[in-house]
């Protein structure tokens, strides 16, 4: 019985400080990029370079 009071304790002061780590992210801005580089594999390479091209023909 008293292992199980052991684990209680320790999962609770785990969880606290993964709690803890989330919200000292949250502060620091962490999450605040609203336009990330993962976002940008979604776009094609073709089309960013058709409009380099058609740019430079303008000129």
């Amino acid at each position: 019985m008293q292992v199980l009071i052991v684990l209680v304790v320790c999962s609770l002061i785990v969880a606290l400080s993964f709690l803890a780590a989330f919200f000292w992210s949250v502060k620091d801005n962490q999450y605040d990029d609203t336009y990330t580089p993962s976002m940008r594999i979604l776009f094609d390479d073709n089309e960013i370079a058709q409009k380099a091209d058609s740019k430079e023909i303008q000129k």
